[in-house]
């Protein structure tokens, strides 16, 4: 059935255009080939928001190729570097300082956690954990100093009867005689030089035990800071990583901090004992200053590698102002004792805290000691334990599925 197309609407054919009327003031339109250029043509719509955007123009090509932006722009990174590695250099102290302190309170972070699943609230058994800590610096201070303090007093009390000792030497007699040595000290003990050299050795002394003291009472204030946001800033440190890669990466730090924290707590554990063993040995022996020793013997036994054999050192020159079979039984109790630490007791007390190969470990604490020290033997193992951590459970997979 066709359509009637008659109702449909004629297609318009195109035509030539209609030539433009005249305006009403008589004057014809111009023809479009008179419009001027749009540089100089009067903008409306989208060029009028163009020239807002750039009232001054539009820019030219960047001059990325130029050698002396290339050249400007290098000086200023070569800057950059070495104001940072200066700023670096200037707070390394406070930098070394603040790693203490967050080693300190991850360390302490499982005691903490211990006395929460017996009852206490987290304010609680942090004052209870620091207050520990506390006490511990108090006895170490009460312990060491008066022993300190009276052994100075001793020796110079005693001074002159070694001086006299020296003169009734008949081999010191001889040298005398050759070389002038009783007179030429003499000389110089009456002499100002001994009174400068000893006020600025005391005053040199005395600075050294004011900065020990103020990095001790830093480091307690910030590790109990640390402690108390310890959640928080793993917390805001896991947030700074990816979400797909949220769940795993708060996994692995867990552990992490979980190993430090259970190396802190087992060597404490391993220097209690060595300071308790000390403490009784000593008093048997009728060694003076039993109980300094011990606490000495205790934090030296801190240090990996070298600690004991300091402690061990100190004690044994103690017990020679007794006798010397005193000192040598002191020898061979610590010889003996250190082969029973190193085989029976750490073993039982790090088996479920840091398990680090032995090579790795001497590797760290030696590395860590020629870094930072002390500081850097005493981090070099939890260090070691989380870098074998991260290799174990990222980097030997990953190279596994390549």
């Amino acid at each position: 059935m066709s359509r009637d197309r008659s109702h449909q609407p004629a297609q318009a054919v195109p035509g030539p255009d209609p030539e433009p009327q005249p305006s009403e003031g008589g004057a014809r339109p111009r023809s479009p080939s008179a419009v001027p250029p749009p540089e100089v043509a009067a903008p409306d719509g989208a060029a009028a928001d163009a020239t807002e955007a750039l009232p001054f123009g539009r820019p030219g090509r960047p001059l990325g190729r130029s050698p002396f932006v290339f050249g400007f722009t290098a000086a200023l990174g070569v800057l950059t570097a070495w104001l940072l590695v200066q700023a670096l250099t200037a707070t390394a102290s406070i930098l070394v300082l603040i790693v203490v302190s967050l080693f300190l309170a991850v360390g302490l972070d499982p005691a903490v956690r211990w006395l929460q699943r017996h009852g206490l609230p987290r304010w609680a058994a942090i004052a209870a954990v620091f207050a520990a800590v506390i006490a511990f610096f108090s006895g170490f201070g009460m312990a060491v100093v008066p022993a300190l303090s009276q052994q100075a007093g001793q020796f110079a009390e005693q001074l002159p009867g070694y001086v006299e000792q020296l003169q009734n030497n008949s081999q010191v007699r001889e040298l005398d005689q050759r070389f002038g040595l009783l007179e030429r000290l003499q000389t110089y003990l009456t002499s100002g030089d001994l009174g400068r050299q000893v006020f600025g050795g005391l005053l040199g002394a005395a600075g050294v035990v004011v900065g020990a003291v103020f990095s001790t009472l830093t480091v307690l204030i910030l590790t109990l800071y640390f402690l108390a946001a310890l959640r928080s800033i793993t917390t805001t440190g896991y947030r700074l990583v990816p979400r797909s890669r949220r769940a795993r990466v708060r996994l692995l730090g867990d552990e992490i901090l979980n190993r430090v924290g259970g190396y802190v707590g087992g060597n404490l554990i391993i220097s209690a004992i060595a300071g308790v063993t000390t403490f009784f040995f000593l008093w048997v022996m009728g060694v003076p200053y039993a109980l300094a020793l011990a606490i000495i013997v205790a934090v030296t036994d801190l240090i990996p590698l070298v600690g004991a054999g300091i402690g061990a050192a100190v004690a044994t020159l103690a017990a020679l102002s007794v006798s010397v079979p005193v000192a040598v039984g002191t020898l061979v109790f610590f010889v003996v004792y250190q082969q029973i630490e190193n085989y029976l007791i750490a073993p039982k007390v790090m088996r479920s805290s840091v398990d680090v190969p032995a090579t790795a470990t001497i590797v760290a604490a030696l590395v860590g000691g020629a870094l930072l020290g002390i500081v850097g033997a005493l981090l070099a193992i939890p260090v070691a334990a989380a870098v074998q951590l991260i290799v174990t459970e990222v980097a030997l997979p990953r190279q596994e599925r390549h």
